[in-house]
């Protein structure tokens, strides 16, 4: 599944918060079902059949349940209690009754003993949730009376062997788990733990099973009724209702079930495999976005080519689904072979859609397709190891986008969200490693951790044994464990024995919390021409953790020569032919490498292609080393990096300035601190009028640090004043640099009246350069910048433009704001994806006081607090605008609160994602009166009465870090 942030995964992506799933390789049985019954049963396997009753359109109300959990207060769950569990499931037979009022489910299970020569245990557990309502049991065709069974808010728990029918009743899904309603039609979300929301279960990933569902529904209503795997049979059914019955050939643990039910369009297409297969492609949305999904399709096969390319990996079945649905809170989900997306990671059309979505669907859809392999043949055993499945899959999503596009900007942008969203997780009080030792909700841990950080890891592999290396490892993960629930460790496992190597030492990245610093000193020995680089690392405490050990880090490393050339590297005592990048693997506290032949004195160029997810010091590194990098480095990222550092460091000299004395004007403070070097406004000068280098690259190499990145490193920060020492800074280089910023304009001006072509980074990279530019004229305020942006935004030719151009205006004090704003939304009113665009813009808005516009916006029809996407668009939006999120009175803290103890009553999900997103996770980054508004309102959330868990974890784990 991808992230809601990486979707932002991503994740968070997405990877997805995305922000945020998977399946196996199946047992194949036939079974036969007529009816509602399943055929076959068998003397040494037990078949419960479980049957309730779903109301997916009533209003929430009181649970009903036999009797309460004795534990009512947060439980945590750890990953050292892991036991398998005594009983299999081989094979589930589930069938939905969907109707208006009410649906009913029945379930069947074919129970398998899994305790060995161990005596059978006393009790059968099965995972639910309090708004299901039991109806009926039967085990071995003998219904149970309620005196037979024990029946609380969380489980069903069984004395005898369970094989008999119940039914259930759930009430409206509201936090949109389990089987839910979206925009009419019926859908299923499971993972992590949804799966109980809609049958009693064994709710785990390492329960593995075949599934046949009969779905059967009015059939004007819900035309398309669709599972997982093949359609078995459709047909007609008296009062105007159909059937239809998948079976799904491979085992997979449930929470890759899915179920879609609705009146939807569909687009078809096929792909050809390398053994010559011919797969069915069907992509199904409303009816009035089915002509935006193009750009999904071809991504789907461009994928699929990659794979079977990059991996070898072809597709397994003989047919794909794809459904988008509004109400969704991850970004998308794996269920083999009927993946849901959240709508706006497929929906994309060049009026509506920008160069970002575009990029964003392209990698989304890539990441849920190759989960069919990493997460689906092979899943993970607990959710512990989520990572195992999702920091793997970003891994290949990462690779694949930056194969089609380009590798070096696909890179910085991985980083830049490392580091201003990941390492920020890192340092606060929700830290944990990438394989976590406890949780109270699992919801809370599809995190950026999880996915960004874990992909990291599985690059750190590539980088230390090459591609091919790699691949080896790869190929032997998946003949080792194809069809299985598998741990971290068996990754790792396969990687080493693959290639040789001992690759014990990496156990400490899925261990141990926290983002490692690396300081480096390098030296020049002219006389025995040797270049020493000395390298420490250390990782500071984090929640639990304490002692922090050494962890095995790759660092890359070339020398450039004084004229700029690349130097050819022998290292002592390594027997290898000479390279211009060498790879110093750093596995203890300190360590030593020395260069051998150097002919001069270089200039290092460390961590090539960000080689390892750490924070990187460099004694001695001057502001002329960095100007030169900046010029000559042939590595794509040090290159950007080297900009960047001479960035942060000139904030952090100007925020330093203007904090020492509050009582001057700010302008006054920072221009009495020196004005902007000229050397570093020259070098920026440079990269921007550099008419070889790609734009997209330009634009992510002319762009200042995000603040996130100074905020930890400033002890005690005034996140306002930090937000205008940057804007000071904008305008300089603006003010500075305006005739090579006018000049960037008109030389990519083409790309905003050429026909706008999906996937087309030229263009793509054209349009980055021009509003980068723009946006620096905007910080003027120079009416005549603000005329020409609203005539952008009314004459755009693509969403790209129009939106960056709108993006310039918003903060401004202009009448062109409130008119541009105004014509905007009479333009685009009708399309809900594009009021989401609409709405993030004004709640993210550093106009001062924004706070009131922001509540009213609330309160707008173009906003439902229902809709996730909504929730995130200006809930995540206010919270990323420090102006008025951080505003003196403490204003934005409170409503933020006010608004999480709302949502929670609504979705705890996303009110869990509101809280990890704030800066409350971080509180004590902050200057002193901050700190405490924050805790203040912190200790209100964990006050309120009926707190959902997800909720009460983060708040409380913050409260105590």
């Amino acid at each position: 599944m991808q992230s809601a942030l990486k979707v932002a995964a991503k994740g968070v992506a997405y990877r997805s918060p995305a922000l945020l799933q998977r399946s196996l390789s199946w047992l194949a049985q036939q079974h036969t079902c007529r009816s509602g019954k399943l055929g076959r049963r068998s003397n040494n396997r037990v078949q419960p059949v479980l049957r309730h009753f779903v109301q997916p359109s009533a209003v929430v109300s009181a649970p009903v349940v036999e009797k309460q959990d004795q534990m009512a207060a947060p439980q945590t769950i750890y990953r050292k209690d892991y036991t398998p569990t005594p009983y299999l499931i081989k094979h589930v037979y589930l069938e939905f009754l969907l109707n208006e009022d009410s649906t009913h489910v029945i379930s069947r299970l074919s129970m398998l003993p899994n305790y060995g020569s161990a005596s059978a245990p006393p009790i059968l557990e099965l995972d639910g949730r309090k708004d299901i309502k039991l109806l009926t049991v039967k085990v071995a065709g003998k219904e149970l009376q309620p005196s037979e069974y024990d029946l609380t808010e969380k489980l069903l728990t069984l004395s005898k062997l369970p094989k008999g029918e119940f039914e259930v009743e759930i009430k409206e899904n509201t936090s949109l788990e389990g089987l839910y309603k979206s925009g009419g039609n019926f859908c299923t979300q499971c993972e992590a733990e949804g799966f109980r929301g809609i049958t009693y279960f064994l709710d785990r990933p390492d329960v593995m099973a075949k599934y046949t569902t009969r779905i059967e529904a009015d059939a004007k209503s819900y035309p398309v009724l669709l599972s997982n795997g093949n359609l078995l049979e459709q047909g007609s059914l008296e009062g105007g209702r159909h059937f239809a019955v998948w079976e799904d050939p491979f085992v997979k643990p449930c929470y890759l079930f899915a179920l879609v039910a609705g009146d939807l369009a569909v687009r078809e297409d096929s792909f050809k495999t390398m053994s010559g297969r011919t797969v069915t492609l069907r992509i199904y949305t409303r009816a009035k976005d089915i002509d935006r999904v193009a750009w999904a399709m071809e991504s789907l096969k461009r994928a699929m080519k990659w794979d079977e390319d990059t991996f070898g990996l072809e597709y397994d079945l003989d047919l794909f689904n794809i459904v988008a649905v509004d109400d969704f809170n991850m970004g998308a989900m794996e269920n083999k072979s009927l993946n849901i997306f959240n709508s706006r990671l497929v929906i994309a059309s060049p009026s509506t859609s920008t160069d970002m979505d575009y990029s964003r669907v392209e990698g989304v859809v890539g990441h849920e397709y190759f989960h069919n392999w990493t997460g689906n043949r092979v899943t993970c055993r607990d959710w512990f190891q989520l990572t195992l499945k999702e920091g793997l899959t970003v891994f290949r999503d990462q690779e694949f986008s930056a194969d089609l596009n380009s590798r070096p900007v696909k890179r910085i942008e991985d980083v830049m969200r490392l580091r201003t969203a990941q390492f920020v997780e890192d340092a606060g009080s929700m830290a944990h490693p990438i394989r976590p030792d406890s949780y109270i909700k699992m919801d809370n841990f599809y995190t950026l951790t999880v996915y960004e950080k874990g992909a990291e890891i599985v690059r750190l592999y590539q980088t230390l044994l090459g591609k091919d290396g790699f691949r080896k490892g790869m190929d032997l993960y998946f003949k080792r464990h194809d069809g299985q629930a598998v741990t971290c460790d068996d990754f790792r496992n396969a990687m080493a024995d693959a290639n040789g190597q001992d690759l014990s030492a990496f156990a400490a990245w899925y261990a141990q919390a926290g983002t490692p610093h690396v300081k480096i000193a390098a030296s020049y020995n002219a006389a025995n021409r040797t270049y020493t680089v000395k390298a420490s690392q250390q990782t500071l405490p984090s929640p639990g953790q304490s002692e922090k050990g050494p962890v095995p880090i790759p660092v890359a490393v070339g020398l450039l020569g004084q004229d700029g050339t690349e130097l050819p590297l022998n290292l002592k005592g390594e027997s290898a032919e000479p390279a211009t990048t060498k790879v110093l693997l750093l596995t203890e506290k300190e360590q030593e490498f020395v260069f051998t032949e150097v002919s001069e004195k270089p200039v290092p160029s460390l961590l090539r292609d960000f080689s390892a997810p750490v924070k990187l010091e460099v004694e001695g590194q001057t502001e002329d080393e960095l100007v030169f990098l900046l010029a000559h480095d042939k590595d794509a990222f040090c290159r950007w990096e080297a900009g960047q550092r001479l960035l942060r460091s000139l904030l952090t000299s100007l925020y330093t300035s203007a904090s020492a004395s509050k009582e001057a004007k700010l302008e006054d403070r920072l221009s009495a601190a020196g004005a902007v070097p000229d050397k570093i406004v020259a070098a920026i000068g440079a990269v921007l009028s550099d008419k070889e280098l790609d734009g997209a690259f330009v634009a992510a190499a002319i762009s200042l640090p995000a603040a996130a990145e100074l905020i930890g490193s400033i002890p005690n920060i005034d996140p306002v004043l930090l937000h205008n020492v940057r804007q000071y800074l904008v305008r300089e280089l603006a003010a500075r640099l305006r005739p090579e910023l006018e000049a960037a304009i008109k030389r990519n001006e083409s790309a905003a009246g050429a026909s706008y072509v999906p996937g087309d980074s030229k263009q793509a990279a054209q349009r980055a350069i021009k509003n980068k530019a723009l946006s620096y004229l905007s910080a003027l305020k120079d009416p005549q910048v603000t005329a020409d942006l609203l005539q952008r935004t009314r004459s755009a030719t693509n969403m790209t433009d129009q939106i960056s151009a709108l993006a310039c205006l918003v903060d401004s004090e202009s009448p062109e704001r409130e008119i541009a704003l105004a014509e905007f939304y009479e333009q685009w009113k009708d399309d809900g994806l594009v009021m989401l665009k609409w709405i993030a813009l004004q709640a993210g808005s550093n106009f001062e006081g924004n706070l009131k516009n922001v509540e009213k916006l609330v309160s707008h029809p173009a906003f439902s607090i229902t809709n996730p996407n909504a929730c995130y668009s200006l809930f995540l939006a206010f919270l990323r605008s420090p102006v008025n999120f951080h505003a003196a009175d403490g204003s934005g803290y409170t409503f933020i609160a006010d608004s999480i103890l709302k949502v929670d009553k609504i979705n705890r999900q996303v009110a869990s994602r509101m809280v990890s997103s704030s800066a409350f996770t971080a509180w004590k980054d902050y200057d002193v009166e901050r700190q405490q508004m924050m805790k203040e309102q912190l200790a209100r959330i964990n006050a309120e009465n009926g707190l959902s868990e997800n909720v009460f974890e983060i708040v409380s784990k913050s409260l105590e870090g």
